[in-house]
């Protein structure tokens, strides 16, 4: 962690909603003045869409088997090492992962490769990372300790399911029988490096919808904001006023001392009451540090 050069990081398994979340961290960010870097977190996986086509196959061949869950498809030393550089330095490097052909078009390339590496220099008030593992620990790597404000997105697990299908299958081109045995072959995975990460998290945003989706597998929509509720978790989170919360957030109410819960349709209204005075503190304490460096060099 850096007061300077702070790090927020969103971290949720694919289909949790993490990139609908970035749009609210986008309208927190313009309405503070904020500039940000933002770093994807599927361009820290090692391989690209047809690398990785072969390392499922040469898993399966031997009775085992890689996702883009696990440490085996991804560069967890590469990661802590960029959150590291930025709070160290306010530097990095940064490249994209192209899913689609929309995507690949402008960079001249074709879907599922990456974008060459480009550096980014000092300048920006914060880092900010929407993926995977933002949050993940292993015997190697430690991405969490770097992470000033680590937010969960955490739709409970057969919503997640649906949401990935949906997504996967109407954007990304994939069948619906590969996405479903994708979710199967990656659960070892899931388990072992994205579910602990929710207990290391800040605040934990978890989607539970109020319509049946017993089974996700055959499910032709997403259920939507109004369909469900939002169950917000936090945790070592100080000077927290519910009070306040509850009064500005219509059908809110408190589950547990630290657990509030929220209309689904009211998700970015909370998001923001919650988050923008926890950035705008990050800021602060960013502020300070600078102005205690600037006053050390001048002696």
């Amino acid at each position: 962690m850096s007061a300077r050069n702070p790090i927020i990081a969103v971290t949720g398994s694919s289909g949790a909603g993490t990139s609908t979340t970035t749009a609210s961290f986008e309208h927190i960010f313009r309405t503070l003045g904020i500039s940000s870097v933002n770093i994807e977190g599927d361009s820290f996986h090692r391989f690209s869409r047809q690398e990785m086509d072969m390392e499922k196959r040469k898993a399966k061949e031997v009775g085992s088997n890689i996702s883009y869950f696990g440490e085996l498809a991804n560069d967890f030393p590469e990661l802590e090492k960029q959150f590291r550089n930025y709070s160290e330095t306010g530097k990095g490097k940064i490249r994209h992962y192209l899913h689609t052909f929309d995507e690949a078009v402008p960079y001249n390339q074709m879907p599922g490769t990456f974008t060459p590496w480009e550096e980014f220099g000092e300048g920006t008030d914060l880092l900010f990372y929407e993926g995977l593992h933002g949050g993940v620990v292993t015997d190697e790597t430690n991405v969490a300790q770097h992470v000033d404000l680590l937010i969960g997105m955490v739709p409970i697990v057969n919503l997640e399911w649906i949401q990935k299908i949906i997504r996967d299958t109407n954007d990304r081109g994939h069948s619906r029988e590969a996405v479903s045995a994708n979710i199967v072959r990656s659960m070892e995975d899931y388990i072992s490096f994205i579910t602990p990460q929710f207990s290391r998290t800040h605040i934990n945003f978890q989607r539970v919808p109020t319509v049946d989706t017993s089974n996700p597998f055959s499910a032709k929509a997403i259920p939507s904001l109004d369909e469900s509720f939002v169950v917000i978790r936090f945790r070592e989170v100080k000077n927290v006023d519910f009070q306040y919360y509850l009064r500005m957030i219509d059908g809110s109410f408190m589950s547990r001392i630290n657990t509030m819960v929220v209309p689904g349709g009211k998700m970015g209204l909370a998001m923001e009451l919650i988050l923008t005075p926890l950035i705008r503190d990050l800021m602060e304490r960013k502020a300070q540090a600078t102005q205690q460096i600037d006053w050390m060099s001048d002696l």
